[in-house]
């Protein structure tokens, strides 16, 4: 979520001598939060505009600036891989020669990851009292533990995600059933909006082609681009279903004749993770209490660029709905997982001794969300009008043996109610504008 509670988070945590790092895919708006919203905030507090230093280390005009300092040296570093890093020691010099004297400043620094020993740097900013620390980082790197060891849990993370359902009605002033027809097609992704109409889906398809890919390829030094591409089209295709990395070794092998070995599919599935393109959902055994590794589900942080790798056209109202679910959720600070539980059902088979013999089914719960508030059961189902559809989806819940609340998310226009097993149906449109309506 660009704005609203991100920008609330920053002004709370503001001044609490801690790193603030706001991580999210390229384009989600994580320097839109930072440079405008968040600046804008610094700026009507009445801080000078000269106490707040704002740097890009993805912009060229920024990078002539510390040409000055160590002139000898070059301001980017070439690394083997074809990318650049900034070299940290001019870029240290720069931020010391505006920063003189005991004033407070505000140091708002857009794609980290490009300084080169970025952690050192800012280590070395915190062992200046008169420094408030705000950066950006494209990558998942921002989030690790490793990370997070070296700057001694001196930082919070802050992960922007792209504009939500309801953000999205507020900015296009539509009605939910207006801006559902958009959204599912073109997504959340602020630019995107402020284009024209006819030319927004050439930019997605630009962006996942040209920014996404591209940056993954390199980064990573990635050997194979061709297999990462037919992938990531894979994946988009088949959003809410499992994934196995061993069936698409298989899937590649008979299908593409392409060889590629499961382990070297699940690394490219973590490059398009680490790179914040999509997110992972793993399988949890709800009566058991443990997590299964494989298979596991993949959505996509930002449902227009899901469409844009497939070209629109694969436009598929349920699979959309359920992405959209799953990351309206993530807003909302859930940890979501899959559920699986597992039931005994009654066969018409007979043993040796004459009996009716059981068989062990599993049933799968789309959503199981964790956070400070509780637990969440959710299950999508675009249309629950037939009955066998609607006693599925209410059967996979029922079988869960606890008491936390369980809700089916669907499109039905209805007013939110309870059903006799106390399972709470909402439309989707009352889901998405009011996050409230899941507690009732």
């Amino acid at each position: 979520m660009v704005g609203g509670k991100n920008t609330d988070r920053l002004i709370r945590n503001k001044d609490n001598s801690l790193i603030k790092v706001i991580t999210g895919a390229r384009r989600s708006g994580k320097s839109y939060l930072m440079n405008t919203l968040f600046y804008r905030y610094l700026l009507s507090s009445g801080i000078s505009e000269k106490h707040i230093i704002r740097f890009a280390f993805d912009n060229e005009e920024h990078l002539d600036l510390l040409e000055p300092f160590f002139p000898e040296e070059p301001a980017k570093i070439l690394q083997k891989n074809g990318l650049y890093t900034v070299n940290a020691r001019k870029f240290r010099a720069y931020i010391t020669a505006l920063t003189e004297g005991a004033e407070r400043f505000y140091l708002l620094l857009d794609e980290i990851q490009l300084l080169d020993s970025f952690v050192g740097t800012l280590n070395g900013f915190l062992s200046h009292n008169n420094f408030d620390i705000y950066v950006t980082g494209s990558n998942s790197q921002m989030l690790s533990s490793e990370i997070d060891t070296k700057f001694r849990g001196r930082k919070i993370s802050i992960h922007v995600l792209p504009l939500s359902f309801s953000e999205f009605v507020e900015r296009m002033d539509l009605s939910p059933a207006d801006a559902w027809r958009k959204y599912i097609v073109t997504g959340g992704i602020p630019i995107i909006y402020s284009l024209p109409e006819e030319e927004q889906r050439g930019y997605l398809t630009d962006l996942c082609d040209e920014v996404y890919l591209k940056d993954i390829i390199g980064r990573k030094g990635i050997r194979d681009p061709e297999t990462l591409s037919d992938l990531f089209s894979v994946l988009a295709s088949g959003i809410g279903a499992p994934v196995s990395p061993l069936r698409l070794e298989r899937t590649f092998r008979s299908k593409k004749n392409i060889k590629v070995t499961n382990d070297t599919i699940n690394r490219y599935i973590e490059s398009l993770e680490d790179a914040f393109v999509v997110s992972r959902a793993y399988k949890y055994n709800i009566k058991g209490k443990a997590y299964i590794n494989s298979p596991y589900k993949v959505y996509f942080e930002d449902i227009g660029v899901r469409n844009a790798r497939l070209s629109f056209r694969q436009i598929e109202e349920s699979h959309i709905m359920e992405n959209i679910i799953y990351n309206e959720l993530r807003y909302r600070g859930f940890s979501v997982d899959v559920g699986t539980v597992y039931v005994n059902e009654l066969t018409d088979q007979i043993n040796l001794h004459g009996n009716l013999m059981y068989r062990r089914t599993e049933l799968e719960v789309d959503f199981v969300a964790n956070s400070s508030k509780g637990r969440f059961y959710v299950q999508s189902c675009l249309n629950i009008s037939d009955e066998e559809t609607l006693q599925r989806e209410i059967r996979s819940l029922t079988a869960i043996p606890d008491s936390f609340r369980k809700i089916i998310v669907t499109r039905d226009g209805l007013a939110p109610r309870h059903n006799e097993n106390g399972v709470l149906i909402l439309d989707i449109f009352d889901f998405l504008m009011d996050a409230d309506l899941m507690y009732q």
